[in-house]
């Protein structure tokens, strides 16, 4: 009885874990800027079939909530090849308005392999919004955000936060994207750690 309770408190601690950084990261290096034009930027996740994979869905699904139907909203799909198959950027916007009916402006980016890679070649496509949001999973989000800033500072002042962080979304699968998390982001500064409220 002793252990089952103490599996019981080891795996609920866990979660709770995984649930708090997540949640953290998808607050970090965001304002809350105004403004009447937006950009969502989805980035691709590797994708070596020909339809759109379970991360990469997810992903798209999370860039179409996050979408302001009341602005002047262009969602961006990054990734470029990673296999004989479509660009990531490609799968991406076919998932999105074949499956989930998405209807709004779409821009593809299909020639990044890199998170960098993202962010340097989707720059030319931010340059007149007020508001971009960066969508993935919260804390390779984080790190594309990271990325921005030291590319293209005043760019990334037009940040605000995304739909990609959902209590209890993904939850059984949190503490081990939070360890991931943990190591992708060792380059990061305290600084681009840091919590905008």
């Amino acid at each position: 009885m002793r252990r089952r309770t103490g599996l019981a408190i080891a795996g609920a601690a866990a979660l709770t874990w995984g649930e708090w950084l997540n949640w953290r990261w998808s607050r970090a290096l965001v304002g809350s800027g105004g403004g009447t034009s937006e950009a969502v930027v989805v980035l691709g996740y590797r994708n070596p079939q020909p339809t759109a994979n379970v991360i990469n869905r997810w992903r798209v699904r999370a860039g179409v909530r996050s979408a302001d139907n009341a602005r002047d909203t262009r969602v961006i799909f990054s990734g470029g090849e990673t296999s004989s198959c479509a660009a990531e950027a490609q799968l991406l916007a076919h998932y999105a308005k074949s499956v989930l009916g998405f209807d709004g402006t779409v821009l593809l980016e299909d020639q990044s392999t890199t998170t960098w890679e993202n962010i340097t070649n989707v720059i030319p496509l931010l340059e007149d919004v007020d508001r971009i949001k960066i969508v993935s999973q919260p804390a390779h989000a984080l790190k594309a955000r990271a990325y921005l800033r030291r590319q293209r500072p005043e760019l990334a002042e037009k940040l605000v936060r995304a739909d990609d962080y959902r209590p209890g979304e993904w939850m059984v699968a949190k503490p081990l994207l939070a360890l991931y998390g943990l190591w992708t982001l060792r380059g990061l500064t305290s600084d681009e750690r840091k919590i905008s409220l």
